[in-house]
């Protein structure tokens, strides 16, 4: 009979295989489409700060995500530190820019996933986990035989190698990526990454097909399924008709969440487009957006 989460399914065997591909993508590392081809087992360092540890800034329980991952429990939210996409505006950036945080062992963070269990959460939410799946796969292993039984929330700007991703299929029960923008001009002065459009659009079509939409419980808590987050941005910069319009040719019942929270952080300001907040309207655009290409799952904002 089928389980869930999914990975407590898999087979002694497929663990082993997918532990040990993971491990290899970090030396050289080609984790994700950056392909810094450092060698993250003995320490060296790329675009995205991680070494041969996951480093985590910081876990508990979180009320501020979307509502069929917070429910009564909250969400299990574990911050990793750095991130392969680094952007200018980002407004976690003392996390993920300047690598605050402690390196953990992979039993660390499988106790820190344990913990966050004990405390009620509903599933356990790795933000930014994308430079450190192999050391996230080595955790989730570690804590099975300990009782873990959350499903794994995969919680990732949207920058991610088909490659790495395969690895995770039958682990990760509830994908939610970033869908940041669709041009390419912008992917590239905001992220120093051109080719985010194609590589976002590519990783979510995956995510979708390993999990498919969302699925919650009686009590709408999310056990499986694709979420997806759009933060709207000044100026029409996150092009938010074509990210929907893209979103609905995916599956329309994928729930999206339209953020509205955008403030010039970071580096912002070097930016005159994007130095300032963003207004009502504009949400309010990108919401009937959503609605015009056809999305009937919206968060409620």
């Amino acid at each position: 009979m089928q389980q869930y989460p999914s990975y407590l399914n898999l087979a002694p065997d497929d663990w082993a295989e997918r532990l040990e591909a993971a491990r290899r993508l970090l030396a050289p590392c080609t984790l994700c489409p950056r392909q810094c081809r450092v060698d993250r087992r003995a320490g060296e360092t790329g675009f995205c700060g991680g070494g041969a540890l996951a480093r985590v800034a910081s876990a508990g329980p979180h009320f501020g995500e979307e509502r069929p991952l917070v429910g009564r429990g909250g969400s299990g939210t574990v911050f990793l530190s750095g991130c392969n996409l680094g952007c200018l505006f980002c407004q976690n950036y003392g996390i993920s820019h300047h690598l605050g945080g402690e390196a953990v062992t992979a039993q660390g963070l499988a106790g820190i996933m344990l913990s966050l269990q004990r405390q009620g959460c509903h599933n356990i939410n790795l933000v930014t986990p994308t430079h450190f799946l192999p050391q996230v796969l080595e955790a989730v292993h570690a804590a099975i035989p300990l009782g873990l039984h959350l499903p794994i929330v995969y919680n990732c700007g949207g920058y991610e190698a088909l490659a790495a991703l395969r690895l995770l299929e039958g682990v990760v029960d509830i994908y939610m990526p970033d869908a940041k923008f669709l041009d390419a001009g912008v992917a590239q002065r905001l992220c120093d990454a051109p080719d985010y459009p194609e590589r976002m659009q590519a990783a979510v079509r995956e995510m979708h097909r390993q999990v498919g939409p969302l699925q919650v419980d009686a009590e709408g808590i999310a056990r499986r399924g694709l979420l997806v987050r759009h933060l709207v941005m000044p100026a029409g910069w996150s092009t938010s008709p074509e990210v929907m319009r893209f979103l609905a040719s995916v599956d329309a019942d994928i729930y999206v969440n339209v953020m509205d929270q955008y403030r010039p952080c970071y580096r912002a300001a070097e930016v005159a487009e994007i130095a300032r907040r963003v207004t009502v309207e504009e949400v309010q655009q990108a919401r009937q957006a959503a609605r015009a290409a056809g999305l009937r799952r919206l968060d409620r904002g």
